[in-house]
C-alpha cells in the first residue's frame, strides 16, 4: 500500500508534482527559519560560555589548588563608548594556570589581545590606545576564548608585584569553566543571563518559533479540499479508512520530508546572515550558529510525523463520511467558548500583577505559559470572531460579492481565519515585543546623562581609596597640553569632615575641592564668592546631569592646606571629542594603572548596549515573523483558490464575472484578517502593561509613529500578496476546471 502511496504521490500528473513541489517548498523555508532560530539561541548559549573564564577571579568561586598560584585581576575599560575587558595575570611558577585561547601566559612587558582589540589597537594613534597596554603584543587570543569576533579582550602580563594589593585582585590555581552560582563585582562574563533578559529571550523564541509552526502547518495543507475529494472518491470505491489514511500520510510525509531536507539547506544560505544579527550586542561566531543533535533529530522527525499527524486530522471527515465529504456538508459552527483561553492567559498573567516570583527561572515559568497561553487563545478564538463579524455584515449587506463572501465565512469561519492565523500572531509578536521593549528603553535611556556632563574624564570613586598623595605637575601639564581639554580638578579627600552638615544623614563626609579648579569644570558647579575651597557631595563629580547652577558651600580650610590631603578624584573636563577623551583616559590610566579612568557617558554604556540588544531583538522578530506570516499568508490563500476551482467556475460558467469572483476572494481574506488583527494588537497592549506592571512597575507606553507605520505597511502588504493572488482567478478558472474538477 505504501508503494501504491508512493507511486500515486508522484505520479499523478503535472498537478499532484506540483502540489509536491509547492508544499515541499513552503516547509523547506519554514524549517530554514526554524532551525535558524533553534541555532541563534544556541550561539547564545555559546557565546556565554566562551567567556566564563573572565570570572575566574570571583571570590565565590571554589577553586582547588593544584598549581603554582596566578596573580588574577580583572577590570574594564572603554573606547569611544565600546566596552573593553583587560586581565593582568602575574604567574609565580611554571605550572600557574593559561586562560583559554593563550598558548602561554604572558611575560611582564607583554600582553596578548583578541583580534579586534589587536586591529583597534593597530589603526588607533597610540596616544588614544595603544599606550595603555604596557610592552608588546606578544599574540592574539584565539576564538576559543572570545564571546565574539568583535570582543574587545586582552590579558596583559605584569610582575606579582605589581597586581598584588590591587583592587579586585586574587591569587587562583585554576580557571573557571563554568559561572559562579552568585556573583560578585570580580565576575566579568557579559553573559546573557539576566533574569528578564532570560525571561524576554524565552518569550521572543517562542514568538520566533510560533509563526514558522503555523506556516508548516499551512503548508502541509495545500490542496487538502482536493485530496480531500480523490480520498473520498476511494472510500466510496471500497478503500478502508485506514487503507486512505495510509495513502494521505504517505503524501503528505513525502513531501514534508523533502522540504525538511531541503530546509537545511536554507539554513545553511541564511547562516551568515543570521550570524551578523547582533542579539547580545556583538555579531555570533559562525561556528556557534548551529542546531544541537537533539533538535536536527527533532526537526527530521518531528516536521515530517507533524505533517502526517496534520493528514490524519484533515480527512477525518472523510474517514467518517465519505458521502459527506462528496456532498460538502457544513462543518459544525464554532462556539463562544474559544474564547476562554484567550482570557484564561490573560487572567493568569494578571494574577502576578503582585506576585512577582522571586528567580528568574520562577519569573519565566509564571509570564512564559501566559503568554503562549494568549497566542494559542489567539488562535482559538479567530474562527469564533469570524463567524460572528460575517453574521452580522450579512444582516446589513445586499451585494453579491459581499453576501457570498460572508456567507462562506460564516458558514467555514475555520478555513477562512486559517488563511490570516499566522500574519495575526505575527502581529501579537510584533505589538508585545515593542511596546516591552519600548517602554524599557524609555524608562532607562535617561542614564544617557546630557552631553556637557558627558564631556568628561575621571579617574577613581568617592567609594574608593584615594589614588595618591599628590598629582605629579608633569601629568597635569601633559593632561593641559591634550587638544580639547578646557580644564582639570584636584578632588581631595576629607578625612576630618570639613564642611560635613550633621543634618545630612547621608556619612560620607563632603570632598574639598580648590575654587580654581572648580572654575575650570563648571558643570559641576560654582564656589561662593570669596571662597578658596569648596565643599562639594562626592557624587557632585558623578552625577549624570549637569549643575552649573548650584552653588557649593565654602569649607573652612584653605587652598594651601587642601593641597596637602590626598587626592580622592581627578576630574577633566574636555571638549567632547573622542580623540580629547580618550588621549586623557590614556594619560590617567597609564599613570593610575589600579584605577578606571571613566567618561560619564560610560556608566551608560553597558545599559546601552543592553538596550541596543533589547531593540535589536525587536528588529529580529519584525523581520522574521512579518515575512513568514506573509508567506504563510500567500500559501493560503494560493491554496484556497486551488481547493475552490471547480465552484468558482462553475460560477463563471452560470454568469458572474471575473470581477465579482475577486471581490469575493479578497473580502474573504482581509475581513478575518482586520478584524483579528484589531483583537491581536489590544490583546498585546494589555499583555504587555501586565507583564511590565507585573515584572519591572512600569507603565505601557505607547509605540511610536514607527510602529504604527510598520503595522499599517504590513497591513498594506497582507493586502497587496492577496490582491497578487487575485490574476490566478482567470487561468484557474476556466471551462476545463468545471468538467475536470
Amino acid at each position: 500500500m505504501i508503494a501504491f502511496a508512493l507511486r500515486l504521490a508522484v505520479s499523478g500528473g503535472r498537478q499532484a508534482v506540483g502540489r509536491l513541489v509547492m508544499i515541499a517548498g513552503a516547509v523547506a523555508v519554514g524549517v530554514g527559519l526554524l532551525v535558524s532560530t533553534f541555532s541563534a539561541m544556541n550561539a547564545v548559549e555559546g557565546a556565554n560560555q566562551r567567556q566564563v573564564w573572565l570570572d575566574t577571579g570571583a571570590a565565590d568561586r571554589a577553586d582547588p589548588a593544584t598549581g603554582d598560584p596566578l596573580w588574577w585581576r580583572p577590570h574594564g575599560d572603554y573606547y569611544a563608548g565600546r566596552e573593553i575587558t583587560a586581565v593582568d595575570v602575574a604567574a609565580t611558577g611554571p605550572s600557574s594556570p593559561v586562560p583559554p585561547g593563550l598558548t602561554r601566559l604572558p611575560a611582564p612587558g607583554e600582553y596578548f589581545a583578541s583580534p579586534a582589540l589587536a586591529e583597534l589597537i593597530r589603526s588607533t594613534p597610540a596616544d588614544r590606545l595603544g599606550d595603555r597596554f604596557p610592552g608588546r603584543l606578544a599574540g592574539t587570543i584565539a576564538d576559543a576564548a572570545l564571546p565574539s569576533p568583535d570582543a574587545l579582550i586582552a590579558v596583559v602580563g605584569r610582575t606579582p608585584a605589581e597586581v598584588e594589593g590591587a583592587p579586585l585582585a586574587r591569587s587562583v590555581t585554576s580557571i573557571a569553566t563554568a559561572r559562579p552560582a552568585r556573583c560578585d563585582e570580580a565576575c566579568f562574563s557579559r553573559t546573557v543571563r539576566g533574569d528578564a533578559m532570560t525571561l524576554i529571550l524565552s518569550v521572543v523564541a517562542a514568538a520566533l518559533i510560533f509563526p514558522v509552526l503555523v506556516f508548516i502547518g499551512t503548508a502541509t495543507r495545500l490542496s487538502a479540499a482536493t485530496r480531500e475529494q480523490r480520498y473520498a472518491a476511494m472510500r466510496l470505491v471500497g478503500a478502508t479508512p485506514r487503507q486512505v489514511s495510509l495513502v494521505s500520510a504517505v503524501e503528505s510525509t513525502l513531501a514534508a520530508a523533502a522540504g525538511t531536507v531541503v530546509g537545511f539547506a536554507v539554513f545553511a544560505a541564511l547562516r551568515p546572515l543570521v550570524s551578523g544579527v547582533a542579539l547580545t550586542g556583538q555579531r555570533f561566531f559562525l561556528s556557534d550558529l548551529a542546531p544541537s543533535a537533539g533538535q536536527v533529530l527533532g526537526v527530521l522527525v518531528g516536521v515530517p510525523v507533524a505533517a502526517a499527524v496534520a493528514a490524519r486530522l484533515a480527512l477525518r471527515r472523510v474517514t467518517v463520511s465519505p458521502l459527506g465529504v462528496a456532498r460538502r456538508v457544513t462543518p459544525k459552527p464554532p462556539g463562544a467558548w474559544r474564547l476562554v483561553p484567550l482570557l484564561a492567559g490573560l487572567a493568569e498573567l494578571a494574577y502576578f500583577l503582585d506576585r512577582r516570583p522571586a528567580t528568574g527561572n520562577g519569573q519565566a515559568a509564571a509570564y512564559l505559559p501566559g503568554f503562549l497561553t494568549v497566542m494559542l487563545g489567539l488562535v482559538v478564538a479567530g474562527p469564533w470572531l469570524t463567524m460572528v463579524t460575517a453574521r452580522a455584515v450579512a444582516r446589513r449587506t445586499g451585494r453579491p460579492a459581499t453576501l457570498i463572501a460572508v456567507r462562506r465565512l460564516a458558514d467555514d469561519p475555520k478555513a477562512g481565519f486559517r488563511a490570516v492565523s499566522g500574519l495575526v500572531l505575527a502581529l501579537f509578536v510584533t505589538t508585545a515585543t515593542v511596546s516591552i521593549i519600548g517602554t524599557v528603553n524609555h524608562n532607562r535611556a535617561a542614564l544617557d546623562g546630557d552631553p556637557l556632563t558627558r564631556t568628561v574624564v575621571e579617574v577613581s570613586d568617592p567609594r574608593e581609596r584615594p589614588i595618591g598623595a599628590g598629582v605629579e605637575p608633569a601629568l597635569l601639564g601633559g593632561l593641559a597640553a591634550v587638544p580639547g581639554v578646557r580644564g582639570a580638578a584636584v578632588v581631595h579627600a576629607n578625612p576630618d569632615g570639613i564642611g560635613k552638615n550633621a543634618a545630612d544623614p547621608w556619612p560620607d563626609p563632603p570632598v574639598l575641592v580648590a575654587c580654581a579648579d572648580l572654575a575650570r569644570t563648571p558643570m559641576v558647579g560654582h564656589c561662593a564668592a570669596g571662597a578658596e575651597v569648596a565643599a562639594v557631595d562626592p557624587f557632585g563629580f558623578f552625577s549624570l546631569r549637569s549643575d552649573p547652577g548650584r552653588e557649593w558651600p565654602a569649607a573652612g580650610i584653605t587652598a594651601d592646606a587642601v593641597a596637602r590631603l590626598p587626592v580622592q578624584t581627578l576630574y577633566v573636563a574636555t571638549d567632547g571629542s573622542t580623540a580629547a577623551m580618550e588621549r586623557v583616559r590614556t594619560l590617567l590610566t597609564t599613570a593610575y594603572p589600579h584605577q578606571a579612568a571613566r567618561t560619564v557617558g560610560d556608566f551608560g554604556t553597558a545599559m546601552q548596549q543592553e538596550l541596543a540588544g533589547w531593540r535589536q531583538l525587536a528588529d529580529v522578530v519584525l523581520l522574521t515573523t512579518l515575512p513568514v506570516a506573509g508567506c504563510s499568508l500567500a500559501v493560503s490563500v494560493v491554496a484556497g483558490l486551488s481547493d475552490r476551482m471547480r465552484p468558482f467556475a462553475i460560477l463563471r460558467l452560470t454568469g458572474a464575472p471575473l470581477r465579482l469572483l475577486r471581490v469575493v476572494v479578497a473580502l474573504e481574506s482581509a475581513m478575518p484578517l482586520l478584524v483579528v488583527a484589531v483583537v491581536a494588537i489590544g490583546t498585546a497592549f494589555a499583555a504587555s502593561e501586565l507583564f511590565l506592571s507585573s515584572q519591572m512597575h512600569y507603565d505601557l507606553m505607547s509605540p511610536g509613529a514607527g510602529y504604527w507605520a510598520l503595522v499599517g505597511a504590513g497591513l498594506a502588504a497582507a493586502l497587496g500578496i492577496i490582491a497578487s493572488t487575485l490574476p490566478l482567478l482567470r487561468r484557474i478558472t476556466g471551462p476545463e476546471a468545471a468538467r475536470n474538477g
